[in-house]
């Protein structure tokens, strides 16, 4: 892959003169890319157990740069960990390149080189993908080829191996990666059907991974291979879409989170279904997902959320405000988990007796996961297949996790409008590793968010958020886990350039007064002009979890000041 870095730099810097009928000209391809820096000072806070590292000041720093000449792109990402920030993966460290490929594009086919990213489907047999905030970064380095053989059939090949440490350059995973897609979008296929309101499109995937044997105890299979298919089907405002994965045995460390089935020979199994209606001013959407021992990474071994093929996404709205977001975060279980969601939105029009003259918005949205039925097989000594189960069979005593919110926006006149919304929760610690309680936490969110314009081009933006938990169900006197939350937030913005903010959260109804009711307070200033963005955030970040899409990265207490800078070319 040194060759590839290679060719990648010289395409980088290189110009191509040629001759057209009889003339000279000059042909130089485009660049563009962009900058990431986010440095961290860490201070003493002892009043929340801050982490102070060795190195008091840490880095983390992207630039990308892709540079395109005729059918060609080639492409390559510095990255820069001096050291890693507190609460990304340690294994991070270092100065280097750790992305690089050179494509080529003609057109129906399309070959790359390098490192990448691709998703199959949902992504729940293979997703190769980045997500900074969470620290994420599996992608595969080696070959893909995509291929269009006739209008409305799309094929794609992978193979590789998965980005695992960054130590100056790419360490990869010991596993191999291998996978092939393909799809028929039959509204693009035939011209008749784009003109119906039917929409019909078909995809299967298979996808393998090689890695060898080093057990000395177990003889595990060294391919395992996972397949399935998926099918849209919509008319009109209505919408369909299923889709079905198999995973043959694939025995490693997270079979299962009670120690109880690990390196089991069992096989898995994913199913994910959304149907959805729209029209003018309403929209509803309904899933439902069950999922049993679908952990797919490229190494057996691996931990946490280190080279993971499958994306497993949870059936949960993701939450923008605080208290709601970050207190009791919701992370898929691979392990086994039966899910379902509901969304509704509804606009009441305007000029109406509830519109008025903006009209106003009410979505709903309930979310629901149980653990599964496992029937032991009672074979760990045997087979190892440990026990069996079945599609959407739900232990409906055994709850991991509740979601119920409702919001309300309204636009009153040209300078205010507000957001009011309600979140009811209930989390099993059990699910996810969240918190030392160890009993299921109800929980209430209030949020009231308002906007006022306070001169042309200039809005104050305020935020007011109280949780509240229920008393423990063993000592009355006590509330569940770390009590009561409130939050308020000012935000004053001179559009389009400045931005100043406060958070201040309070942890007021914690049972231990002195330690724990602790103030969290940071202050935030912004300037956005021609593709650029600093950023200053100065005060206290609380310990919690950070979540996006089923996959939650852990934040450690910490006390200092931020500096972020983000530009585009």
């Amino acid at each position: 892959m040194k060759k590839i870095t290679l060719i990648a730099l010289c395409l980088l810097g290189v110009k191509v003169s040629f001759a057209q009928n009889g003339q000279g000209s000059s042909l130089s391809g485009t660049v563009t890319g962009n900058v990431e820096i986010r440095t961290q000072y860490y201070a003493d806070d002892t009043g929340i157990n801050a982490q102070v590292p060795p190195e008091r000041l840490g880095l983390n720093a992207f630039a990308n740069v892709n540079y395109t000449l005729w059918k060609f792109t080639a492409g390559i990402r510095f990255e820069s960990y001096l050291p890693v920030l507190l609460g990304y993966p340690n294994r991070f460290e270092g100065t280097g390149i750790g992305y690089r490929f050179i494509q080529f594009d003609d057109k129906n086919i399309s070959v790359t080189a390098g490192t990448f990213y691709e998703q199959f489907g949902s992504g729940l047999i293979l997703r190769a993908y980045e997500d900074r905030n969470l620290g994420i970064d599996n992608a595969i380095d080696g070959f893909r080829i995509k291929y269009t053989p006739y209008k409305g059939i799309n094929l794609k090949g992978v193979y590789g191996k998965q980005r695992f440490r960054f130590q100056g350059e790419i360490i990869k995973g010991e596993g191999v990666v291998r996978g092939l897609d393909g799809e028929i979008l039959f509204n693009q296929m035939i011209p008749k059907l784009a003109e119906t309101k039917w929409r019909i499109e078909l995809g299967g995937s298979f996808v393998s991974k090689y890695q060898a044997d080093k057990n000395p105890n177990l003889i595990l299979p060294e391919n395992v291979g996972s397949y399935g298919g998926r099918m849209t089907l919509g008319y009109a405002g209505f919408n369909f879409t299923g889709e079905y994965i198999h995973k043959e045995n694939d025995p490693s460390f997270d079979n299962d989170y009670r120690n109880e089935y690990k390196y089991i020979y069992k096989n898995g199994d994913g199913i994910y279904l959304t149907a959805s209606y729209s029209r003018k001013g309403l929209g509803i959407n309904i899933q439902a997902k069950s999922l049993s021992n679908m952990s797919f990474r490229s190494d057996r071994d691996a931990i946490n959320t280190d080279l993971m093929i499958s994306y497993l996404p949870a059936l949960t709205k993701t939450h923008t405000y605080a208290l709601a977001s970050s207190i009791y975060p919701y992370a898929t279980v691979p392990y086994g988990e039966v899910s379902f969601q509901g969304d509704i939105i509804y606009t009441i029009p305007k000029k109406t007796k509830l519109g008025g003259k903006y009209g106003m918005t009410i979505s709903a949205n309930y979310s629901v996961n149980f653990d599964i039925n496992r029937y032991d097989l009672n074979d760990l000594d045997g087979a190892r297949r440990g026990y069996t189960t079945k599609p959407f069979d739900a232990k409906w005593d055994s709850l991991f996790y509740q979601d119920f919110n409702i919001e309300i926006k309204k636009k009153i006149n040209k300078t205010f409008k507000f957001n009011v919304n309600y979140f009811f929760f209930q989390f099993n610690p059990i699910a996810n590793k969240v918190t030392e309680y160890q009993k299921l936490i109800t929980s209430h969110v209030a949020v009231l968010d308002m906007t006022f314009r306070l001169k042309k081009k200039i809005y104050l933006r305020t935020e007011l958020q109280g949780l509240w938990t229920h008393k423990d169900v063993d000592d009355p006197t006590k509330r569940q886990d770390q009590g009561h939350w409130v939050a308020a937030l000012l935000e004053l913005t001179f559009s389009p350039h400045w931005t100043l903010s406060g958070l201040w959260q309070w942890n007021y109804g914690n049972d231990d007064p002195e330690i724990r009711q602790n103030h969290y307070i940071m202050g935030s200033f912004s300037y956005i002009k021609n593709g650029m963005r600093f950023s200053i955030d100065v005060g206290r970040q609380r310990a919690g979890f950070f979540c996006a899409g089923g996959i939650c990265r852990l934040v450690p207490a910490s006390t200092g000041v931020t500096f972020t800078f983000t530009a585009s070319f």
